[in-house]
């Protein structure tokens, strides 16, 4: 069939008459995100990812077919941060704990976070708690992380044409469910594709590990070369003294204050521009002159938190959130679904370890007063930069830290932009 011509961005492209968007831009060198979309399968529309505007009007990039003459948008101001947004909602509708998922570093919707540079989400996390199904005789289906993109329905069938996978439920409800008797027709290696299509960790194989190590995961190092450029947030000309710097750890596990003493012998450097102040790098328990920036690990999980991340507020220029609890909540907020009294009642009243009659939940005027979740920072005070990961690299946080106090050009590298 004869190529046509069509517009996408201005530019003109050529290919087949009839061929899906998504295809036809990649044969010109453009890419289009989807989550849903797979060459052979019928259009699905369910993930939006590829969101684009046709004679100005938005539309799913995968249910178009071109014809001569389209005017196609992509990559538009507007249209890269409406596909943001979308994956940012993605995120805080499903419980995705990177640093604990088996499918962190080889997820697709994990890498288009990568790719779209989302370092925190503006829309608060549900935390809804959610099935974990582990009938079948060898899948296991979490809905925490299922984004429905119907992947699984289209391509898993069992050999005599039955499909395994399919919707029950309506609205905010629905969820994916799994046909026992069709699952356990399939063979290992149907099970293990059902596995493998999955763009996040919804679908795991019992007894199949997905984990690899670091460097060798499928989106550890990206397009080769590729940054994500780091956006100045404001001028703070040094004028010849030492920047005064604090650190604290609220609810979190000191991983990342660890990660900023991997800096090593950098530290020597680093002191001859950097005054610490409030830090347990310090040991000072107290702000001695207003700080130039406060670096934040943990997020808010009791009112000494809410306490000391108020008194960071108020006494440093400005605030950044290292790591995914200071983010979002991380590990830490893997209680977020469950009610806080069954959270204490488990753990000092049910647990395994405590004596008979001698369980207690401790309640004292000393003791700080746990939250009913526990909350990321910026949901709490202003915060003017995130540096997520579960911890990020010494490199990384120190470099962005230069950059904002001593306006050094700074670009990510992206193997050093992860969430686990």
């Amino acid at each position: 069939m004869k190529d046509i011509s069509f517009n996408i961005d201005g530019r003109t492209c050529t290919a087949e008459k009839g061929l899906n968007l998504i295809e036809a831009a990649k044969q010109n060198g453009i890419f289009i995100p989807t989550l849903c979309h797979f060459k052979q399968q019928n259009p699905l529309a369910s993930c939006r990812v590829c969101t684009v505007k046709l004679n100005g009007r938005a539309i799913a990039g995968c249910t178009i077919n071109i014809e001569e003459g389209m005017d196609i948008e992509v990559n538009t101001t507007e249209l890269l941060d409406t596909r943001k947004a979308i994956l940012e909602m993605m995120f805080v509708e499903g419980n995705h704990f990177c640093p604990s998922c088996e499918k962190s570093g080889d997820c697709q919707m994990q890498n288009l976070g990568y790719e779209t540079g989302i370092r925190f989400t503006r829309f608060p996390h549900l935390f809804v708690e959610r099935f974990i199904d582990a009938k079948s005789e060898r899948i296991i289906i979490n809905q925490n992380r299922c984004i429905k993109c119907k992947r699984c329905f289209e391509e898993i069938k069992t050999s005599d044409g039955y499909s395994v996978f399919n919707f029950i439920n309506k609205g905010n409800k629905t969820m994916v469910s799994v046909d026992y008797e069709q699952e356990a027709k399939l063979s290992e290696s149907q099970a293990e594709y059902a596995m493998n299509i999955c763009p996040t960790g919804a679908i795991l194989v019992k007894g199949k590990s997905l984990s690899k190590p670091f460097g060798s995961r499928t989106f550890d190092q990206g397009i080769k070369g590729k940054t994500i450029p780091f956006n100045k947030i404001n001028k703070n000309s040094s004028n010849g003294q030492k920047k005064r710097v604090a650190t604290t750890s609220l609810a979190g596990c000191f991983g990342c204050h660890m990660s900023m003493l991997d800096i090593d012998l950098g530290l020597l450097d680093l002191i001859e521009v950097v005054q610490f102040d409030k830090s347990p790098i310090t040991d000072i328990k107290k702000f001695s002159k207003r700080c130039d920036i406060g670096i934040i690990e943990g997020g808010c999980s009791n009112t000494h938190n809410f306490e000391v991340l108020r008194a960071f507020r108020e006494n440093c220029d400005i605030l950044v959130s290292v790591g995914e609890c200071a983010i979002w909540g991380g590990l830490p907020a893997l209680r977020n679904t469950i009610p806080l009294e069954d959270c204490l009642k488990e753990a000092y009243l049910d647990s395994l370890t405590s004596e008979e009659n001698e369980t207690i939940i401790p309640n004292h005027e000393d003791i700080p007063k746990i939250l009913n979740k526990v909350y990321s920072n910026h949901e709490i005070v202003k915060i003017d930069y995130h540096i997520p990961g579960c911890p990020p690299n010494s490199n990384h946080i120190w470099n962005v830290i230069k950059n904002i106090l001593f306006e050094e050009e700074y670009a990510i590298a992206y193997p050093e932009f992860k969430y686990d």
